[in-house]
């Protein structure tokens, strides 16, 4: 008998989170032997949802709308096996008989106690790195009673398991990607603090101000798509800008939705040379992976999420092998998040993330400019060990298993097996 799975989550979000929800759903798709799956999607921000009439938009379409004659039919009192909640923790409740947390995680070096209090209130957590994994587990707080004497800690206590994203192949798409520069740096972001956009625009032109045929593609938007969002980045990208009258470099501002297949053609463009990042943290960092499963030479701190997908094994001389970065590592800080990027219960005060050295960022940004060749020979074998390490069967499977871990599956049919024999 299928288990009854509701997914909670934003998966018609075009968001980090969107497409984690995606990658859940078509886990569980895969093995369609096993679940009977539903969706309650969830809004996440103000970021708009994803446009494409896809079969696989279609059918999350019909999921939605067959949740929501299973909660008419059922008067609100619905019975789910599972369920997989995708989003944070905050918003994790207990709407089945097995409740499964599945998040990103977090991006500094620990996790709020309201978190971990949601979370303690699952039955397992899944996270997408084993930088998020450490979040969780290297997380406690002090708890007292009211002589104010310390009684115990407060810390996850549930399962946790690690499982990133898989390999996704994508078809070029007809579009027209026009750069005057030859050489061009692409970072890919919703604009923020976490992502450190504006050191990326200042390391860059400060290293490439006297170079006419360089440039820097920022694929970005403050919170959506609308017209009105790109001219208010327009001026934001602007007055950064205004700081370097002489500069000869370029910086393209290249806004509002693109399909899958579209920003597969743009980390291929002929021009498109280098990603870059140097984001204070990432719980996993989509992009970044993106880019290395196309073999895009990559540059970008040695610090939180993305270590997961940019090291590879290689051969000491010795012939053992270890894991390598096979990426441009930027060195950074270890600091206080900045007192404007608190978030009361998501982001604590006393959380540290990465902040990237200028020095560092602007010299691995010039040796890979100057060493290019050596640059994408990383990046090939980067690419060859993710489509190795994150195939989509392997991590699809990895996700299903995650719901129902193969011991469970075994049980449910043995006991089948013996009721079977009795004639029950």
């Amino acid at each position: 008998m299928k288990k009854k799975v509701i997914v909670k989550a934003p998966a018609l979000s075009a968001s980090g989170y969107g497409e984690h929800a995606r990658f859940v759903l078509r886990s569980l798709r895969a093995r369609e032997d096993l679940f009977d799956i539903y969706l309650h999607n969830i809004t996440w921000g103000k970021t708009s949802w994803i446009f494409e009439d896809s079969e696989e938009r279609q059918w999350m379409d019909q999921l939605i709308k067959k949740t929501a004659e299973y909660l008419q039919e059922r008067q609100g009192k619905p019975a789910f096996d599972i369920s997989l909640q995708v989003t944070i923790p905050n918003e994790f409740e207990k709407i089945a008989t097995k409740n499964i947390g599945v998040t990103a995680g977090i991006e500094t070096n620990k996790v709020s106690p309201q978190w971990l209090e949601k979370v303690n209130q699952m039955d397992k957590l899944v996270v997408v790195s084993n930088h998020a994994k450490y979040g969780f587990e290297a997380t406690t707080y002090p708890m007292y009673n009211n002589e104010k004497v310390h009684v115990a800690d407060l810390k996850c206590e549930v399962p946790i398991e690690v499982v990133g994203y898989p390999v996704r192949e994508f078809d070029q798409a007809d579009v027209d990607f026009k750069f005057d520069t030859s050489f061009n740096f692409l970072t890919v972001a919703l604009w923020g603090q976490r992502k450190n956009m504006v050191k990326n625009i200042e390391n860059f032109v400060e290293e490439f101000k006297d170079e006419e045929d360089v440039g820097l593609i920022l694929k970005t938007s403050l919170t959506s798509g609308s017209t009105y969002d790109k001219i208010q980045m327009r001026r934001v990208i602007n007055s950064i800008l205004a700081k370097y009258p002489e500069r000869k470099c370029k910086v393209y501002l290249l806004h509002g939705r693109l399909s899958e297949n579209e920003m597969a053609t743009l980390y291929q463009h002929e021009s498109v040379k280098c990603m870059l990042s140097l984001a204070h943290g990432e719980g996993f960092g989509l992009p970044l992976f993106e880019a290395a499963c196309v073999g895009l030479p990559i540059i970008a701190p040695d610090w939180s999420g993305q270590i997961d997908f940019l090291y590879a094994p290689q051969k000491d001389k010795k012939g053992k092998e270890k894991m390598k970065g096979m990426f441009a590592k930027v060195a950074y800080d270890l600091r206080l998040v900045q007192q404007e990027s608190v978030w009361e219960g998501v982001l604590q005060k006393d959380s540290m993330w990465a902040y990237p050295k200028d020095s560092s960022a602007k010299q691995k940004m010039r040796e890979v400019y100057k060493n290019y060749p050596i640059a994408v020979k990383k990046a090939k074998t980067l690419k060859e060990h993710v489509h190795t390490a994150f195939a989509s069967d392997v991590m699809h499977e990895k996700m299903a298993t995650a719901a129902y871990p193969e011991e469970e599956r075994k049980l449910h049919d043995e006991i089948n097996d013996m009721f079977e024999e009795l004639n029950l």
